[in-house]
Formats: structure tokens, C-alpha cells, sequence
């Protein structure tokens, strides 16, 4: 049963997102209420270290646990679906992740929509995943993400793979957003519910604004219809009240289907990547535990280096 600080959170988020939707704001003034939100909002856990770095010919950051363990890593790629988010916005989630892990991250600033169209995103994941494995030949890298991210690491799985790249050693996603054509029911039935996404507006514009002139069926843009064979093992948290919950139970379906290892934990009463709350509350503090245990056993396998 959700806590009743959770319950209460839920209620704060949702009238807070409302009011900001209600200022219509421009796109930049948009992100740039994002990032004093997310610096009020968002506490930074003790015990990471953030030292702005550039990796692949990519802006990011690193951010590094004082209990890190070996010399793999995590590369992660922050929501925002597609048009906003930033290291500034996710930099609290992917430090709890990376002390949750026990490995370092990297977390990334890839290019914004509408300014930079799909490919543009993927290509910036791309780059920076050859940059890391350039700087740290033979470590274990593994993707991680949420709502636009958690899609852009599946699509950057996806590409790995067909290229024939050493492929990461596992995904853990946070209510990833895999189909941007919005067929899946939740699109709608959850919408009422979901903080985020209470009407389809909001995604239909976003999803115009990535895939340009690619259709939104396109694999890379929607993984969900990929060919999802031959993928990392895959660890998904998804809330109950998010319009995204069935592009997470539809996308794992696929997946065991075509024999990729994956999995999905669906959490009763929370909302779209309420993991943002760490140190807020018990569920999102869980969540960001167990995906980091999931990074954690797949990137200390033995003989790692």
C-alpha cells in the first residue's frame, strides 16, 4: 500500500505541474523552470562527488559514489521527453542511482528537440558510449534511464547491436517512454491520473518535435516497435498512475518473447518517474535501491575489469 507521504507527494506534484502548464510558457522558459524546480525540489544525496566532464565529444558529468567498486560504469540518459531535461534536472535521481550502483555515472547532456531532430539524441548516446569505451577499454558499461531516456537507451541498445558493438551489460529504465505514436491504451485510460501527461497534448507536441520528418513508428524513435531480440538484461519500474504504463508491460512482453532477458515491477499509487522524490519518500528510495542492485550485479561480474 502507497504511504500516506507518497499519497500526499502525489497531490503536491500534480497541482504543482498543473500550475506551471497553466503559465504557457516558450520552450526555453519552460526548461529553465524545470531546472529551479528541480533544484528546490530535488535533494542531493551526501557521498557523490560531480565533476562536469566531456566524453565522446559529449557535455555531461560525472558523478561518483565514495563507496564506487570496480571500474565499470553507468551511462545515463535524463527525461524530459526528448525537448527538455537536463543534467541540472536528473542530476539528484542519477546520484542516488550511482550510490544505489556503487559505480560511477555519466550523466548526459545530448542535444534537444525541436532545435536537433531525431537522430540527434541517439547519435550524441552513441558517441558518448564509444568515448566511454574508449577511455576505459575493457570496463563494463551499463544504460540507464527515465520517460524519454529510459526510450533513448533502449533505441541506443538497439543500434549497438545492429552495428555489432559490445552491447551494455544491462538496461534498468524508469517509466520509459517506448512508443510515440500513442497506441497504447494508458495513453488515454491513465491519463486522468498521470501528473505528467493528463491529456495527450503534451507528448503528441513533444513527439512531433524529436521525430521531425521520421515517422513515430520508426524503431529507433519508438523502440516498442523494434526488433527486440538479443538485448541486455532488462530491469523496468513503471508507476500505476502514469499514461506510460503499457509502453513498459507491452515493451517487456516483446522482449521475453524474443528471448531478451527483461523484467518489470509495477508500483501501486505512484506516478510517472516519482523515483525524482528520493529522500522524499519510501517508494522512490526502494525503487532507486533495487535498480541500482540490478547495475550493480551486472556490472561487478566475474572477471570484470
Amino acid at each position: 500500500m502507497p504511504s500516506l507521504k507518497s499519497r500526499l507527494l502525489y497531490h503536491v506534484v500534480k497541482y504543482q505541474l498543473a500550475k506551471l502548464a497553466r503559465r504557457q510558457l516558450t520552450l526555453p522558459e519552460y526548461r529553465l523552470a524545470r531546472e529551479a524546480a528541480a533544484e528546490r525540489m530535488f535533494r542531493m544525496p551526501g557521498g557523490v562527488a560531480v565533476e562536469t566532464a566531456e566524453v565522446g565529444a559529449c557535455r555531461g558529468e560525472w558523478l561518483r559514489p565514495a563507496s564506487q567498486q570496480g571500474s565499470g560504469m553507468v551511462l545515463y540518459l535524463h527525461g524530459g521527453a526528448y525537448t527538455g531535461g537536463s543534467c541540472i534536472t536528473h542530476r539528484a535521481v542519477a546520484a542516488r542511482l550511482s550510490l544505489a550502483a556503487r559505480h560511477r555515472v555519466f550523466n548526459l547532456a545530448y542535444r534537444l528537440a525541436p532545435e536537433h531532430p531525431f537522430p540527434a539524441a541517439l547519435d550524441d548516446a552513441l558517441m558518448a558510449y564509444h568515448g566511454l569505451q574508449a577511455a576505459h577499454p575493457g570496463a563494463l558499461i551499463a544504460l540507464a534511464g527515465d520517460s524519454a531516456g529510459g526510450g533513448l537507451a533502449l533505441s541506443l541498445a538497439i543500434r549497438l547491436r545492429e552495428q555489432g558493438i559490445l552491447p551494455p551489460a544491462a538496461l534498468a529504465l524508469m517509466s520509459p517512454w517506448t512508443d510515440l505514436a500513442q497506441g497504447n491504451k494508458t495513453h488515454t485510460t491513465k491519463a486522468a491520473l498521470d501528473p505528467y501527461f493528463p491529456t495527450r497534448e503534451r507528448l503528441s507536441i513533444a513527439a512531433r518535435h524529436y521525430a521531425g520528418a521520421t515517422l513515430l513508428t520508426h524503431p529507433l524513435v519508438s523502440p516498442q516497435y523494434a526488433q527486440l531480440h538479443g538485448l541486455s538484461p532488462t530491469l523496468i519500474h513503471v508507476g500505476e498512475r502514469e499514461a506510460l504504463l503499457d509502453d513498459s508491460l507491452l515493451l517487456v512482453q516483446r522482449l521475453k518473447a524474443l528471448g531478451s532477458p527483461a523484467s518489470v515491477k509495477v508500483f501501486p499509487g505512484m506516478w510517472h518517474v516519482w523515483q525524482m522524490l528520493g529522500g522524499h519518500m519510501r517508494e522512490a528510495d526502494q525503487s532507486v535501491q533495487e535498480l541500482g542492485g540490478f547495475l550493480c550485479e551486472h556490472l561487478s561480474v566475474s572477471g570484470a575489469k
